[in-house]
């Protein structure tokens, strides 16, 4: 496998680079977000500055006090400055946007693990004049993109039945360890998801010192890890960690602010007959739910299967839409007779409706269909890539 696994997400940074707008790049850490942009920019006139490192941060507090060209040239005149880590400075959009008011000829590029600063601060004084790209973990299609026996003259149908039985052993790896890139590389994938679930990917949160009892957000994340699939009660999650409710939604938004997990909201179009205040959380990427359970096996028989499987699946929808820049909202719905669906997708006035199932098919998704008159489709295990990219 090559070192560097083609990203989907390439061509928006593409895009962005021909506009005369500040690019800023959103995902979690360990997703990849520096790799993706020295590959796109690569035999480029670049600068980086990290500004997770002191030094990098004081060059750019030093730049801020010249003249904006002066500025420039004091971080090497680049044609292109990417400043990585961005939300670690609340300035960074303040200086940011007096170097774009300036017309100052660089393209500037931010990267961020957290939208806490950045969407907050950043991009509210770049109103307008900023491109956000989303990256998310790998896609599966991206991991299998990248094995030496793919080739795109096959479709993917045609993948799934030529190449069956490595797609079912990437598939399991992918459940059980996730699609950071570093798990297609490393062959020690539980010690780096341990560590990263640990307290990497929470850094941004615990570094802005918004959270007084570390212990309380992770022992938040175990429940989460157990509830995946189901309806999540922010009173019960509440009562179980014995804080105030509004403490456990605070704690939620920041989980989702740093990309950890997203919430799906019930789809409801007649209040009176569905649930529309529901929610269900999942995580962006199995492997870290995994870690936090410390169950990493890749037998198809775990007792959790099903549910590690809606959650894959639907985070590989979700994944999807974050490159797609959200065209799309995602649901869930249920209707109070317990008619159920795992995913609805609404892009306008279309919808799609899907059921994700392991193996045996399931009869709850004939409410759903009797009543939008709307197909639902079945997602399984053994088309991992047709049932995902299934489009109406």
């Amino acid at each position: 496998m090559n070192e560097y696994i083609k990203r989907v997400a390439e061509e928006n940074l593409t895009k962005a680079l021909a506009q005369l707008k500040i690019a800023i790049i959103l995902g979690a850490r360990q997703v990849g977000k520096t790799t993706l942009t020295k590959h796109v920019l690569t035999n480029r006139n670049v600068s980086f500055l990290n500004l997770d490192i002191e030094p990098n941060k004081q060059s750019l507090l030093a730049a801020a006090s010249l003249s904006p060209l002066d500025a420039i040239k004091s971080l090497g005149n680049p044609e292109i400055l990417v400043i990585d880590e961005a939300q670690r400075l609340p300035e960074t959009g303040r200086i940011v946007k007096g170097w774009l008011d300036a017309n100052v000829s660089t393209k500037i590029i931010l990267l961020g693990s957290s939208s806490l600063n950045l969407i907050s601060q950043a991009a509210e004084s770049l109103t307008g004049r900023n491109e956000k790209i989303f990256l998310p973990p790998l896609l599966f299609k991206e991991v299998i993109a990248s094995q030496p026996w793919y080739s795109q003259l096959f479709t993917d149908q045609q993948i799934e039945e030529k190449f069956q039985d490595q797609i079912q052993a990437l598939l399991m790896q992918s459940l059980a360890f996730g699609c950071y890139p570093e798990t297609t590389k490393t062959t020690d994938k539980q010690t780096f998801l341990l560590n990263l679930a640990a307290d990497y990917l929470l850094k941004d949160i615990l570094q802005i010192g918004l959270v007084k009892t570390p212990e309380l957000l992770k022992n938040l994340l175990m429940l989460l890890a157990h509830q995946i699939g189901s309806e999540v009660s922010i009173s019960e999650l509440a009562t179980s960690l014995g804080i105030a409710r509004a403490t456990v939604e605070r704690y939620l938004e920041l989980l989702e602010q740093t990309f950890v997990i997203f919430k799906l909201p019930a789809f409801s179009t007649n209040p009176r007959k569905e649930i529309n205040k529901s929610q269900k959380i999942y995580f962006w990427d199995t492997g870290i739910r995994n870690a936090l359970l410390n169950d990493f096996s890749t037998n198809p028989l775990r007792a959790d299967i099903g549910k590690l499987w809606e959650n894959w699946v639907i985070a590989e929808f979700a994944k999807k839409n974050l490159l797609d820049n959200k065209r799309k909202n995602l649901y869930f719905w249920r209707s109070r007779s317990n008619g159920e669906v795992d995913l609805v997708a609404k892009e306008g006035e279309r919808i799609s409706a899907y059921e994700v199932k392991w193996k045996a098919q399931s009869l709850r998704q004939r409410a759903f269909s009797q009543k939008y008159n709307i197909k639902v489709k079945i997602v399984d295990h053994l088309k991992p890539l047709s049932g995902v990219d299934q489009e109406d």
